[in-house]
C-alpha cells in the first residue's frame, strides 16, 4: 500500500512540474551548471536562471530546442502540454495571447487537479469547456475575412 502511495505522490508532483523544475533537473541530471548550459545554448547564465526562478520563459521555440537538445531531451518535455499552447499562441498572438492562455491553463489545471468537486462536476466542466471552444472557433470563423479561412474540402 505504501508503495502505491509512494508512486501516486511521485506522479502528482511529475504532474505539476513547470518548465522551471524540468529544466533545473535535467541540467543537473546532466552535471551541468547554468553558466555551462547558458554557452551551450548562446544565452547568459542569467538567462537560464531567470528560467529556473520561474521569473522568465522562452518565448521562442528555438531557444527551448536548442535547450532541449543540450540536455538530450525533447521540447516537449522541457514545455509539458501546457507549455506548448503557451508557446504557439505566443508565436502567433503575442505575448497577450500566451498570457490569457497560460491563465486559463493554470485556473483549468488547478480545477482538475485535486479539487474538491465531484466526478459528475468535472464532466460537466469539461464538457461546458468543449463547448465553449466550438462556440468560439464559430464565431471566429464569421469574422476572419475569406482569403485568411482554411480551404475545407468536402469529399
Amino acid at each position: 500500500m505504501k508503495a502505491l502511495f509512494v508512486f501516486a505522490e511521485n506522479f502528482r508532483k511529475r504532474c505539476l512540474m513547470g518548465f522551471k523544475d524540468r529544466l533545473r533537473e535535467k541540467r543537473v541530471k546532466a552535471n551541468l551548471t547554468q553558466a555551462s548550459l547558458a554557452e551551450k545554448v548562446s544565452v547568459t547564465a542569467r538567462t537560464i536562471q531567470n528560467y529556473e526562478l520561474g521569473s522568465r520563459k522562452p518565448t521562442k521555440y528555438e531557444v527551448v530546442k536548442k535547450i532541449a537538445e543540450a540536455l538530450n531531451t525533447t521540447p516537449e518535455y522541457l514545455l509539458g502540454n501546457s507549455g506548448m499552447l503557451v508557446l504557439a499562441a505566443q508565436e502567433q498572438g503575442g505575448a497577450k495571447a500566451a498570457r490569457e492562455i497560460d491563465e486559463l491553463v493554470s485556473e483549468v489545471s488547478g480545477m482538475f487537479a485535486g479539487g474538491s468537486l465531484s466526478e459528475d462536476a468535472l464532466d460537466g466542466a469539461m464538457q461546458a469547456l468543449t463547448r465553449a471552444y466550438w462556440i468560439a472557433k464559430e464565431k471566429n470563423k464569421k469574422y476572419t475575412p475569406k482569403k485568411y479561412r482554411k480551404e475545407q474540402t468536402e469529399e
